[in-house]
């Protein structure tokens, strides 16, 4: 259990080969966390983490950060509507040790509104952005100057409320709309190549929390707030499989780096684990308690290592393995 976040904690980003990750929180602050220094916690058998760095450049509350491929580098996003470029500490640095400045590389400005997700892209050195202006915007992680490219820019699909890259097409990347709508779109011709159809009824559009992209199909998951997760295929659009997953809102997904299994967080403070190829339901745990009706904000897979962990609105961070 990572304890130490004053409020709730909306994302977590596992470093790609060490048992390193990073945490996001409504007290405006990112933790680093060596899951390798341990003490045991007081009155029960887990073990507990000291963070070993707290991230502190954002005015607001964080919402979501990712890792480069290299672990390297990190980025933020938060209700201040910038998104923060940082150099990951050494995770064997001393919690105690000076202020280190050469850890905030500058801030990546375009964003009216809260920045609400952000992904990777390896292949590039590109990092996309959703955010509460309505835009969807791809940047270059490499440095802090302006983004490369705005879609939506009009508003056109409603407000994105979630982004991922597809991962069977390199140039492709998969948003979510406050509409209901889910559009694939080209990233080098900004164009919209795909509306994924949702098959609800246009006047009851149902608010997606999470789009998520397989790492080897050509398959879109959608987390949704009607408790459902839905599948969809990227080559006609259409649903694949609907199912009822959680008892409250479906909050956050994650496949495993193989494709095989799906993980679900939900505001009924359960995580499920799914057999992606039979869409049934292989293991489900209680993880974190509720607060003003919300509970799990974020799940994440370990890359290469055998991690999942969770992120609550109880401000606790917690590693399964």
């Amino acid at each position: 259990t990572l304890r130490s976040h004053f409020d709730s904690v909306r994302s977590l980003s596992f470093h790609p080969v060490e048992p390193v990750l990073v945490t996001a929180s409504e007290d405006n602050t990112l933790k680093l966390w060596n899951l390798q220094k341990t003490a045991p916690a007081k009155k029960c058998a887990a073990l507990d983490v000291e963070p070993i760095y707290t991230f502190r450049a954002h005015s607001g509350a964080v919402l979501c950060v990712t890792m480069s491929s290299s672990g390297e580098q990190c980025f933020s996003g938060g209700v201040d509507a910038t998104i923060q470029s940082w150099n990951t500490p050494n995770p064997n640095i001393d919690p105690y040790d000076s202020y280190e400045p050469s850890v905030l590389r500058g801030a990546l400005c375009g964003h009216t509104d809260s920045v609400w997700g952000l992904v990777y892209s390896s292949a590039h050195q590109r990092l996309l952005s959703c955010s509460a202006d309505g835009t969807v915007r791809l940047w270059d992680a490499a440095g802090t100057s302006p983004s490369l490219a705005v879609f939506n820019h009009r508003g056109e699909l409603g407000v994105p409320t979630s982004v991922d890259l597809v991962r069977s097409e390199s140039d492709h990347m998969v948003a979510s709309f406050s509409s209901g709508h889910i559009g694939l779109f080209n990233m080098e011709t900004q164009q919209l190549v795909l509306k994924l159809d949702s098959a609800r009824p246009p006047d009851a559009p149902c608010r997606i929390n999470r789009v998520l992209s397989h790492p080897t199909l050509p398959v879109t998951i959608t987390a949704q707030e009607d408790r459902h997760i839905q599948f969809f295929d990227n080559n006609t659009g259409n649903v694949i499989h609907s199912m009822v997953a959680h008892l409250d809102s479906v909050t956050c997904l994650a496949v495993d780096p193989n494709g095989l299994y799906l993980m679900s967080g939900s505001h009924d403070c359960s995580i499920r684990l799914w057999n992606m190829e039979t869409k049934t339901c292989i293991q489900e745990f209680t993880a974190h308690r509720k607060k003003s009706e919300e509970s799990i904000h974020d799940v994440a897979f370990h890359p290469t290592k055998s991690y999942i962990g969770s992120a609550g609105a109880d401000a606790l961070a917690k590693v399964f393995v």
